[in-house]
């Protein structure tokens, strides 16, 4: 064989490897460089979206409820409104009960005569009307049913005064019919003390009114001489 031609293939044959080998270590630092390119810019844009104040991050509701109660502001939930109850009949009223006060129409007459000369007795008239729709019933005894007369701040008497006995009196009051009672005054004082003999009243204006419950009838005006 022709020696010239040996180291003829033979230096093709090492040519032909380092440019084999030229190429890897391109290929491998091409490799890099694209790798670190990409690597950099990467955090470049994360970083940029982070950054940018039309970046709208993504929330889960789920999360952003929890973290609200966490930190104790929490809307309230809404309470639900109560239905309106009906309500209920008023239960219609039996015969013979106690009297509504509503139902009852309490009036005082006084005396024909406004000034009573010496000696004279006033004499007052008082009627309590039912107007509910049955009959009913009412005490009407000295304490309930007071009348009682005053010279300005000044109690002169009242019925309430000295009762013997319970003081009480129930009656029926029929629909639209009145009770009815008279009295005359002696024109002595009245007291708590029902063991001392009571003082005459002197003359002068007095007034008397008659009161029941709540109830208080226009004032009565007369003069003793």
């Amino acid at each position: 064989m022709d020696p010239d031609t040996v180291r003829g293939d033979g230096g093709d044959v090492y040519w032909r490897r380092r440019m084999s080998v030229l190429v890897a270590v391109l290929v491998v630092v091409a490799v890099v460089a694209w790798a670190c390119s990409s690597g950099g810019s990467g955090p470049e844009r994360a970083s940029s979206a982070e950054t940018s104040p039309s970046a709208t991050p993504t929330v889960d509701p789920l999360l952003a409820g929890l973290r609200t109660l966490a930190m104790g502001t929490a809307s309230p939930s809404p309470t639900p409104s109560a239905s309106p109850k009906a309500t209920p009949a008023a239960r219609p009223k039996r015969p013979g009960e106690p009297c509504a006060q509503g139902d009852l129409v309490l009036s005082l007459q006084a005396g024909k005569e406004q000034i009573y000369s010496a000696g004279a007795r006033p004499t007052f008239m008082v009627t309590l009307v039912n107007t509910g729709s049955v009959m009913c019933t009412a005490d009407v005894g000295p304490r309930a049913l007071e009348i009682r007369i005053t010279s300005g701040a000044d109690r002169i008497w009242s019925t309430a005064d000295c009762v013997s006995g319970e003081g009480t009196d129930v009656r029926e009051l029929q629909r639209g019919v009145p009770f009815v009672r008279t009295l005359e005054w002696d024109r002595r004082r009245s007291s708590t003390d029902c063991r001392s003999t009571p003082a005459s009243a002197l003359p002068g204006t007095y007034v008397v009114t008659a009161r029941m419950g709540d109830m208080r009838t226009p004032k009565g005006v007369f003069h003793l001489r």
